[in-house]
């Protein structure tokens, strides 16, 4: 299995190998590129003001983590473009089909720039400007890649005249639309070729070539050099497909509906997803992703092991069709835990009426398996994801469990993409989120922030007042928003822009949502009304920070209007996410 992912920062101890991997690939493909060039490659991350463009890069790596292939994109904003600054893999991996899959994430990425163009440099496929004919062969077969993507050379400049007279094969200026323009005004184009010479080449190019250079793009619009090597169609099938990327990559647990307790009165119930997936389904908002099996040391990052293993042990020793309810609740010493599984319970659960049966550790545990495929899917470049699966999870702590939930689902995709980037976790469901709170309390690299209902009259009632703000090291990374037992839905929007403006100072890679949809009207665990335009309202809201966005599903359990209010809160991210005005 190959992933792609993307890297900004390169003093994370996850990044710093891979680095060291992409410039070992530099050297051996790049052998013209100076020693100090590749050493200064760290420095572009940190230092944008500098360098004057944003850097990113993107790796290709296996399941064993070994990098195969690698892009970097320069973005330079105050112009508005993409410049594709290397991509190349390791020559075991020539003919992998690593660079196409690279060369689409990369475009995705300029899309979600909303970038006037990605450019880059090829070398040339004219004999008159290159003289090896194993060179220009190689040339022609690079430039055949690119056209199928839509990508050509910009023509009628001197952009591919050699700097110094003893060089050889100097480069065209290749130009991709992204399947939504066919070429760029001459001011534009004017401006992004003195951005790429004085930005990229200014200790080698003068100011004499690159007014010469800038000077010959007379064009208006500047001309982009017709198909050699594809035919039409081919172009418009590409940009067809845009759209379908833009679309929220969907994991469904089909294995909730196993734990299915049938007390009467128990509110989290396998119709839950099926009126929230009805909705869905309608909106066209969604592509169904794949779900894949991971080890349980990704539960074992965030949850307590002895936890972990009771958990297990305990539903496969209760009949199935039956369910153990936590009655007594002893004090945690870890020497005097009951022997007696069905005890034992009260020892990792704080509440009375979550229940532990057979099929509750195999629901929970397919659910972890569907939030991580998201968190993989993210770090590939995904820009946002639901997971939409019970039962919930963002009640259990480190080592205890409550609420209907077992495995903390948020928290555990959050360890995981902690590991390359800054994490902000928004839990917007009418309860507390204790449990990300307590797992990251003494974290600086995650922010946990919850809106929820008083503790004082909501559940779990033991946390979530606005004091608490975090320990030792994640003193100030902990925000609680506890709101009256009647809240309208403006003062509630006023509470969410202040959360919303603390992540963004926080400057986190990733963004996870905890999505109760209890704030509803009628809910039978909340005391607020709101309905689907509120709904809308708040995903336009988040949508607004254009973060790379896991949400994942939590409370909710009034059916009539799960899946309406569901479908709103996707609309309005969706709407905001794209850079659409939000609808009145």
């Amino acid at each position: 299995m190959i992933r792609i992912r993307k890297i900004t920062n390169p003093y994370l101890e996850a990044n710093v190998r891979k680095i060291e991997a992409v410039k070992e690939i530099l050297r051996v493909q790049f052998p013209a590129v100076s020693e100090r060039k590749i050493g200064d490659l760290d420095a572009q991350f940190v230092d944008p003001l500098k360098h004057r463009y944003q850097s990113s890069l993107f790796i290709a790596e296996d399941i064993h983590e070994s990098v195969k292939a690698f892009a970097l994109l320069l973005y330079m904003p105050d112009i508005g473009f993409c410049f594709l600054d290397y991509i190349a893999s390791s020559p075991d991996n020539a003919s992998s089909g690593l660079g196409g899959a690279l060369y689409e994430r990369i475009r995705e990425e300029a899309i979600s720039l909303d970038a006037i163009g990605l450019f880059f440099e090829c070398l040339p496929d004219d004999p008159s400007l290159c003289r090896d004919p194993k060179t220009l062969e190689q040339n022609r077969r690079r430039l055949a890649f690119y056209e199928r993507f839509g990508a050509r050379p910009v023509v009628n400049t001197l952009y591919e005249t050699p700097v110094r007279p003893e060089d050889d094969c100097p480069p065209y200026l290749v130009f991709d639309g992204l399947g939504r323009r066919g070429t760029v005004s001459m001011h534009e184009a004017r401006a992004v070729v003195r951005a790429i010479l004085e930005r990229k080449y200014g200790d080698y190019s003068g100011a004499e070539y690159n007014n010469m250079v800038i000077n010959s793009i007379t064009d208006d619009p500047v001309v982009i050099r017709p198909p050699r090597y594809t035919r039409k169609k081919i172009l418009s099938e590409q940009s067809a497909a845009v759209p379908e990327k833009k679309k929220i990559w969907l994991a469904v647990n089909d294995r909730h509906s196993i734990h299915h307790v049938r007390e009467r009165g128990y509110v989290e119930s396998p119709v839950r997803v099926k009126s929230i997936l009805r909705e869905l389904d309608k909106s066209g908002l969604f592509r169904m992703g794949r779900i894949r099996e991971y080890p349980d040391r990704h539960i074992l990052d965030v949850h307590d092991s002895n936890y972990f293993s009771y958990f297990k042990k305990v539903s496969q020793s209760i009949p199935r069709g039956q369910s153990v309810y936590p009655y007594v609740f002893p004090l945690r010493y870890a020497a005097r835990a009951p022997k007696d599984l069905s005890v034992r319970a009260g020892y990792y659960c704080f509440d009375t009426f979550t229940p532990l049966n057979q099929d509750a550790f195999l629901a929970a545990r397919w659910g972890v398996n569907c939030v991580m495929s998201a968190a993989d899917e993210m770090l590939a470049g995904t820009r946002y994801a639901y997971v939409l699966t019970r039962p919930p999870g963002h009640h259990t702590e480190r080592s205890v469990f409550g609420g209907f939930c077992y495995f903390n689902n948020c928290a555990i995709a959050a360890h995981y993409l902690s590991r390359s980037g800054r994490v902000a976790i928004l839990d917007i469901d009418y309860h507390h989120g204790n449990g990300q709170q307590q797992i990251f309390y003494g974290r600086s690299d995650v922010l946990t922030l919850s809106l929820h209902g008083h503790p004082s009259f909501a559940y779990p009632y033991f946390s979530g007042f606005e004091e608490e703000k975090g320990e030792d090291e994640g003193i100030g990374f902990n925000h609680n928003f506890p709101l009256p037992e009647k809240v309208t839905h403006e003062q509630y929007v006023k509470v969410l822009g202040r959360a919303l403006n603390i992540i963004k100072k926080f400057k986190p890679d990733y963004l996870v949502v905890a999505l109760g949809l209890d704030p509803a009207k009628g809910d039978p665990t909340g005391t607020w009304s709101f309905t689907h335009s509120n709904f809308a309202a708040n995903g336009e809201m988040i949508g607004s920070l254009k973060l790379p966005t896991l949400v994942v599903q939590e409370g909710g359990y009034r059916n009539q209007s799960l899946g309406i209010n569901a479908r709103a809160f996707f609309t309005g991210l969706h709407r905001a996410h794209n850079g659409k005005k939000p609808q009145k």
